[in-house]
């Protein structure tokens, strides 16, 4: 009986991360191997830039993976983030009767008209419902309401529609299939954030490598989602443009730099070693990391909406890798004025593991760890021998994942779930038919209805009038003669 687990991968900017975990029946996620590769020479900035290396660098994690587990692995969880990711709100209205009563059809109706919003080079990965105006009044279940005018207020999380290909190029050419495309944001969000903070209004900073992230809730609603292009690499940037190599720089960020330090505590006669030759002011060495930081932190504001601004009663959590220098949250707390701040070293959910790059609960496991956490398809095939006959035994019939996902999203389509490119396909072929078939329909009706009426005038003509009329008056004559 071939295993159970679940494997999910991250496309970061710095390391590609893939991870498999089974599911406990008492909740838990009991994490059976991590593979990692390094990424930053074809991903920048979360963008796919080069599909080859990309597929290869997947093939390798899920070779790994599979040697790890002795498992074939069938299908993988994937999160989609990145710097095209944005949001922008869309509204979708719609004039009834009077009186009309809102059905859920209704509901749904706007909800694909939604969908349906054309935006130039951008795909629609997913749609947050952030409530409906019911005539008047906002609601968030309109479903049974009187009204004559419903507005539906969604945001749309788009994606660059070149940065969505690549990224599903990568998997088929690597021959990799995919579980589920996950939002990156909102699996993490869903992992470390509470519902406390979703309904009372928080704002979610991801600090990564190449970017930061900004997720704001309130009301348990995704409010707005942004992907800030700056992130711990370009600290480490600055700290190389004191004359060293970027890898002297980013030793000295993690053994020196602070994210806030009063201006009465840095000692202008301490130098802090680059080697042993070469040393940097102190003064100067803080001055560039603040910088950099205070820039990121702006730009992270700026993205918290002003109505929600001081309605942030959740406060702000940070995460990431960067999100382990110190003194970060003094530094956001100085400059937002928000003393709600806390870190999320970690997710919510109970791990179970013996593996350092999941106990050391540093921020940098918690996406894939989220996108774990999401997944409920079986990825384990057949075994793999050992003694490398990977097909000595008889391999179990897999169902399409593509099969498995309709058949779940059927049920419930899940939020931050992406379609992927071959979900597309097919959807837009079955549209495409189901358009063929009302068209064809629509014809075969016209037909008929033209035939009926063609009868009728038929019926109705002169001669035919005449023709039943001599017909009735032979039938009268010969009744005379009987």
């Amino acid at each position: 009986m071939p295993k159970e687990f679940i494997v999910a991968i991250e496309l970061g900017s710095s390391k590609m991360t893939g991870i498999a975990g089974k599911k406990n029946l008492d909740g838990s996620i009991q994490v059976l191997s991590v593979v990692k590769e390094d990424s930053s020479a074809f991903i920048r900035k979360g963008y796919v830039y080069n599909i080859d290396k990309t597929a290869q660098c997947l093939a390798s994690i899920v070779n790994k993976l599979e040697k790890q587990l002795k498992t074939s692995i069938t299908q993988v969880y994937v999160g989609v983030g990145g710097q095209s990711i944005r949001s922008i709100r869309n509204i979708i209205s719609k004039e009834l009767p009077a009186d009309t009563v809102v059905t859920q059809d209704m509901v749904i109706e706007l909800m694909d008209a939604n969908r349906n919003m054309k935006y130039p080079d951008q795909e629609i990965l997913d749609a947050a419902v952030q409530e409906y105006k019911v005539d008047s009044q906002l609601q968030l279940d309109p479903v049974g309401i009187q009204c004559s005018h419903i507005e539906g207020n969604f945001l749309n999380i788009l994606q660059r529609k070149a940065f969505y290909k690549n990224l599903n190029m990568c998997f088929e050419t690597a021959n990799i299939n995919v579980a589920e495309m996950y939002l990156a944001p909102l699996a993490l969000a869903d992992s470390v954030l509470t519902e406390t903070e979703k309904r009372s209004g928080c704002a979610l900073v991801d600090l990564g490598a190449d970017t930061t992230t900004v997720s704001v809730y309130s009301k348990n609603v995704l409010r707005h989602l942004a992907v800030i292009p700056l992130g711990g690499n370009n600290i480490t940037k600055d700290i190389a443009s004191l004359q060293m190599e970027e890898h002297d720089a980013e030793r000295m960020k993690l053994k020196y730099a602070s994210a806030f330090t009063e201006n009465n505590d840095i000692d202008n006669n301490l130098k802090y070693p680059i080697d042993q030759d070469r040393q940097v002011e102190s003064r100067k060495f803080v001055e560039i990391v603040e910088g950099r930081l205070e820039e990121i932190i702006a730009n992270v504001w700026c993205q918290v909406p002003e109505e929600l601004c001081d309605k942030l009663l959740g406060g702000i959590i940070l995460t990431g890798g960067c999100s382990n220098m110190r003194d970060i949250e003094k530094a956001f707390a100085n400059y937002t004025h928000i003393d709600k701040i806390r870190t999320a070293k970690f997710v919510t959910q109970t791990i179970v593991s013996n593996l350092p790059e999941v106990t050391a609960k540093d921020g940098r496991m918690n996406t894939v760890l989220g996108l774990l956490a999401k997944g409920d398809i079986n990825c384990a095939g057949h075994e793999i021998d050992p003694n490398g006959d990977l097909f000595g035994g008889k391999q179990p019939q897999q169902d399409n994942p593509l099969d498995q996902r309709r058949a779940r999203q059927a049920v419930e389509t899940p939020a931050g779930v992406v379609r992927t490119a071959e979900e597309i396909r097919r959807a837009e072929e079955e549209a495409r038919q189901k358009r063929e078939d009302e068209e064809r329909l629509a014809r075969e009706k016209a037909e008929e209805e033209a035939r009926i009426e063609a009868e009728r005038r038929k019926e109705n003509s002169p001669i035919s009038k005449m023709g039943r009329w001599l017909k009735k008056f032979g039938q009268e004559i010969i009744k005379e003669e009987d």
